[in-house]
Parts: C-alpha cells; structure tokens; sequence
C-alpha cells in the first residue's frame, strides 16, 4: 500500500478556480531543511511509479521530503464533470506549481523546501517547463529528466500506436494486470510493480460478462493530440533553465546533437542507468 512508502495523500482544489482539477499527490515532509524532491511521472503512469523509488531517496538521504503526484487524466486526480481533458505541457506544468503551492498551504509551511524536480518521459518535459518558467524562483535547486531526448522521443511517436494495439485492452484480476506489467518489462521491479500498477487500472463492473473489467485509467491513444506539443523543443529547454541539470538515459547514444554538445560543455550530469526502478 502506499502507506508503506509517504506519510499522508492530499487532495489539492484551487477553490478560487472551479474549473480546475483535484489533483491527488501523495507526501513525505522534508525534515529541517531538506529538500524535496517532486516527481512527477509518464504518460499513463501514476504517482505511484516512484514509490519505490522515492524511498530508496530517503534511505540515502533521512532529511528529505517526497512529493508524488496524479497528473490530471491518471490516477485519482479528477476533473469538474463535463471539462475536456487538457493534457498539454503548459497545463500539465501549471498544475504542478499549483499542486505545490496548495501544499504548502495545506501544510502550513511559512516557505517552499528547496525544491529537486524529477520527471520521467512526460513528467520530464514536465518539470522542464516549469524549471524554464523560474516561476519557482530561488526555491529550485535542480531539475532531473529520466529516460527521454527530444529526439529520440519524437522519432518513437511513431511507433506509439504499435505499441497501444499489442497492449492489453483489460485484466482479469489485479494480479493478472502486474504480472502483465512485469512479463512485458513494462517494470522491471516486482516490488515497484505491485505498488504502482493497481492505481493505473480501475474495476469496471458494466458488462458482468466482461472476462478482463480491470480497465485502464488512462485512455494513452486520447492523448495523441499532446504527444508532440510535450516533447519538441525539450533539448534548448533543458540546456537553458535555471539550475542543476541531471539527465539519466540507458545509453548515451541517444543524445541528440543538441544536448551533445551541452554536455562536452559539461552544461549538465548526464548518465547511463539501467531503469528497474522505474
């Protein structure tokens, strides 16, 4: 459960903006003058995806605060009935700093922790945006990007469908939807898989002769329009905002020229991991 990994969930409404979604992000509170890290994770995933990992940040560093969210679209996060689902990266970024600002508000904090923001695939350009914006000012210590290049993640756009049309449409159970998760090499760790995987699917109970009702939370082939608009221009960003810059890839030969060069000019950390965590 996730009680195993934070400290409380929040649930987070702007009341000024009706229009706005609930957002549901799970905490962990810095200690002292921690930082926190924000994470923020990929299409179709959930907060959930750095459970995991978010602990073995804490292991290594007790001081520290973990903030998780929903993106609008996936898991518990929820929008005003009738609202179309907006999922492109200024709102996806706007969200964030809300989420984070209606926190600190929930929490009483008198100022933002400093602040690490970590993104894996869309959660990267994500937090990119939002690092680019210095709308987070001198609260932003750093920023890391997992697993995504500009140009590596606009050339697999093409291949998304593929993908979609292979993937199952349900499940028969839970168990059946983690252990699909973990044959694939969706995720690669069992623990992670067992903690994530039950907030991306929901129990529909409409067709009682439905033989796989666990659905997926997140329709991926809906979000085609966005793909694009998240990932052009996400190398010039990422080399140009404020702050420490850490980029974690499975190889470096996908680097694009762009960032190439930024790191030759050693502008940023860049690293080549096996992504089990995640």
């Amino acid at each position: 459960p996730w009680t195993t990994y934070f400290e409380r969930e929040l649930f987070l409404h702007d009341e000024t903006v009706p229009q706005s979604p609930t957002i549901h992000a799970y905490l962990t509170s810095p200690v002292g003058k921690g930082p926190l890290f924000v994470m923020h994770h990929g299409g179709g995933s959930s907060g959930l995806s750095f459970a995991v990992v978010g602990d073995q940040i804490r292991r290594r560093m007790s001081s520290a605060g973990i903030f998780s969210l929903d993106a609008r679209g996936h898991g518990s996060t929820t929008n005003p009935e009738g609202q179309a689902l907006d999922l492109s990266l200024e709102t996806l970024a706007d969200d964030l700093l809300a989420a984070l600002r209606l926190t600190r508000k929930a929490m009483e904090w008198t100022e933002m922790p400093p602040i690490i923001l970590v993104g894996h695939s869309m959660g990267g350009a994500v937090v990119t945006e939002l690092a680019r914006s210095g709308r987070l000012g001198s609260t932003l210590l750093g920023y890391a990007v997992l697993d995504v290049v500009e140009g590596s993640a606009i050339d697999a756009l093409q291949h998304m469908h593929t993908y979609l049309s292979t993937r199952p449409t349900g499940f028969q159970s839970l168990e059946a939807g983690i252990e699909w998760h973990t044959r694939s090499r969706t995720i690669r760790n069992n623990v992670s898989a067992r903690t994530s995987v039950p907030s991306l699917l929901s129990l529909d109970n409409e067709d009682e002769k439905d033989a796989r009702p666990w659905k997926w939370r997140t329709d991926l082939a809906a979000t085609q329009k966005y793909w694009e608009n998240w990932f052009v221009g996400l190398s010039g960003k990422f080399l140009t905002a404020k702050g420490g810059k850490l980029l974690l890839l499975a190889g470096t030969d996908r680097l694009d020229t762009e960032l190439t060069i930024g790191q030759m000019q050693g502008i940023f950390l860049s690293l080549s991991v096996s992504f089990s965590f995640i």
